[in-house]
């Protein structure tokens, strides 16, 4: 008799990610493309110098899409030494705006610090003015069903 597979047979750890460089950075980028999260999952802890978001990430890497429906997990990025937020495109007011996460990049600035751009989907963006790369990509939860049941599309 055959047993049903496993997550922890799949040889799919949860992601646990860090990025302290442009090319560390690219990686999570990559990773963290079509998340979403309601506005109210975002914080900014100015005395903490972190800004963090409670993501629903779309799993880019899984391996197992050929057995099964498309997956999301719930991840947290996290970005340290963040020393101002500002964000454009953005109705902050709005508690039941959902948004998507397009990319994260870096903007040099002098001896390491700069600006960490998170691109929303319809022209919106979020600004880190940043001491020095720091961010951190990590999965939370297990995996569940993409409720679209299907792969972001970009066409």
């Amino acid at each position: 008799m055959s047993e049903d597979a496993r997550f922890e047979d799949g040889a799919e750890a949860p992601l646990n990610l860090g990025a302290m460089d442009p090319e560390d950075l690219q990686v999570v980028s990559s990773l963290a493309q079509d998340a979403i999260f309601p506005i109210t999952e975002m914080t900014w802890r100015a005395g903490e110098r972190r800004f963090a978001i409670l993501l629903n990430r779309f799993r880019w890497e899984d391996q197992g899409r050929t057995r099964h429906d498309p997956e999301r997990v719930q991840s947290l990025l996290v970005v340290d030494n963040v020393l101002r937020v500002a964000s454009q495109g953005i109705d902050r007011g709005d508690r039941d705006t959902v948004l998507s996460l397009l990319s994260v990049s870096f903007e040099p600035g002098e001896e390491g610090s700069g600006h960490l751009i998170l691109t929303l989907a319809g022209d919106g963006a979020i600004r880190l003015e940043i001491e020095a790369l720091d961010v951190s990509l990590k999965d939370v939860t297990r995996p569940y069903r993409a409720p679209s049941g299907k792969v972001p599309d970009h066409s």
